[in-house]
């Protein structure tokens, strides 16, 4: 083993540990970081995916702990290892008990059990003062709904302390209780005009606000790796745990290479998230009723976004097809195909709530599309397209409705995270939104997270270097490939966009949908 090595003086290389957690696939990276390089080097990826029991939906974190220190003993054994930092994504949660155990598996955020917790929470708290104080869209799966939907659970009556995933996992590795502020605040528990957990509004609700922890800033060391833990698990010791953008999204807007600040972003992967980044909340009444949200990111900014379902739904299909059996339908081959697929033939509302559960994808698509008017995809090949149109469509929509309720004009939009690895989809967002598009980096969570943690340690040593998001931002531009989409003549002027636009406005008007 090579061991922990020292943090070089300013100028010398860092190599940090980076946990990047997704829904479907985890995955850890090394990443070496000095004044002129940014070098990312994944050495181990696993599955995920919630596990179902009897009529609940988990996540199998025990499992996840197993393979995030398999992935931290790689990094080690490979070279010096200097940090260690965790992102994943946000709203589920782990309750410990007073002895610090874990009372059974998280719920995965996809589980039913939040079903018409909304409309119960809204007898108690107007959706108003709920998105004034949180400034949330109000998403039926948050962490305030799950804790609700909780009431009256042993685990939660027996609950001393409430970690989101990240900060159960680095728990796990320190001893250190805490929740960092990104992902607190997106679990509608965080009061964003005061910075603190909204303790009135659990109060109200007959909430324990008693198992909140402590809040922690991104870029902030939590604590030394357990030497109890770094012996079992052949982690070298006292290397320092940082506390990251813990909510992946805040992650990857860091590893947003833009070089102005008139940019919009979609961090797409599993979530689309389509928005910008701002100064200040937007926190009027145009806002909830348009049901965008304000998260905090990392040096005090704030990602105004909306939360479109995603690839989800595509990974869902290609998992539907693969159990049938269905020849040519890897995403390679599909993707050749849609793009001579016709254009906007069919869309569907993406956002839908039955699209959010796993299951049969594909025949879920046909349903929105027969009860929408729309031509129903009978293939895979026009399932795809009608996937990534309708993706595009709502890009456009929610990009449009961000700027305009923000009063920002933006000159490019940065699409980052795995999707931006789909040139097709790209080139869709390109023509929809009538804006250049520039892809890429795939893995501007994982780099997000790295450069987080090298600004914190090197400040550890009184080094200024990565001071601020332009700088780690010019590092990624200096360092990494992105491609550029331009929006095709033929989509230009948007007529086509515009006229599949008011045949989904028209379905969404009719479900009373149509901020959604």
């Amino acid at each position: 083993m090579t061991g922990a090595g020292r943090a070089g003086s300013s100028g010398s290389a860092l190599r940090v540990a980076a946990v990047d957690q997704g829904a479907t696939s985890g995955r850890i990276m090394a990443g070496t970081v000095s004044a002129r390089s940014l070098h990312l080097e994944e050495v181990h990826r696993f599955p995920n995916g919630g596990v179902r029991v009897r009529d609940g939906l988990f996540w199998d974190v025990l499992g996840i702990h197993r393979e995030v220190l398999t992935g931290i003993r790689r990094v080690a054994e490979t070279g010096p290892l200097h940090g260690i930092g965790i992102d994943s994504w946000a709203i589920d949660y782990g309750l410990l008990d007073r002895d610090g155990t874990l009372l059974g598996n998280p719920y995965s955020h996809r589980d039913a059990r939040t079903e018409g917790v909304a409309a119960k929470v809204a007898a108690t708290v107007d959706p108003a003062r709920l998105h004034a104080t949180t400034g949330l869209q109000d998403l039926p799966f948050s962490t305030l709904y799950q804790l609700v939907a909780a009431q009256g659970t042993a685990a939660l009556e027996s609950a001393e302390h409430l970690l989101l995933l990240p900060d159960l996992l680095a728990y796990w590795l320190t001893g250190t209780i805490g929740v960092e502020r990104t992902n607190a605040s997106t679990t509608a528990l965080y009061d964003l005009t005061t910075g603190d957990w909204a303790r009135d509004l659990m109060g109200d609700l007959g909430l324990p606000w008693s198992i909140l922890p402590p809040l922690r800033e991104p870029g902030s060391i939590i604590g030394p790796v357990l030497s109890e833990v770094g012996r079992h698990a052949g982690i070298p010791k006292r290397v320092p745990v940082v506390a990251v953008g813990s909510h992946d999204t805040a992650s990857a807007v860091v590893g947003v290479p833009a070089d102005t600040d008139r940019f919009a972003y979609i961090s797409s992967g599993t979530w689309s998230l389509v928005g910008l980044e701002l100064d200040t909340p937007v926190l009027t009444e145009a806002a909830r009723r348009a049901d965008f949200t304000n998260e905090g990111g990392v040096d005090g900014t704030v990602r105004f976004l909306k939360n479109v379902m995603g690839l989800w739904v595509l990974s869902e299909c290609l998992r539907t097809w693969a159990d049938q059996r269905l020849e040519n339908t890897g995403l390679v081959a599909l993707l050749a195909a849609a793009e001579d697929a016709p254009a906007l033939r069919t869309v569907v509302d993406i956002n839908d709530p039955r699209l959010l559960p796993p299951g049969d994808m594909p025949s879920r698509i046909r349903e929105l599309a027969a009860e929408a008017g729309e031509p129903v995809p009978t293939t895979p090949v026009e399932v795809t397209r009608c996937v990534l149109d309708s993706l595009a469509l709502a890009y456009r929509r929610h990009l449009r409705t961000a700027l305009e309720l923000a009063g920002r004009e933006v000159d490019v939009v940065h699409v980052v995270g795995g999707g931006s690895q789909n040139h097709l989809l790209c080139q869709l967002t390109a023509d929809a939104t009538g804006l250049p598009v520039l892809a890429g980096p795939s893995e501007a969570a994982a780099l997000g997270n790295v450069l987080v943690q090298a600004r914190a340690l090197l400040q550890e040593q009184g080094s200024t270097e990565l001071a601020d998001l332009a700088a780690m931002r010019s590092l990624i531009r200096r360092t990494h490939e992105l491609h550029r989409f331009e929006p095709t003549p033929a989509a230009r002027g948007g007529a086509d966009w515009d006229a599949a636009e008011r045949r989904l406005a028209e379905v969404r008007l009719a479900e009373g949908r149509l901020g959604t």
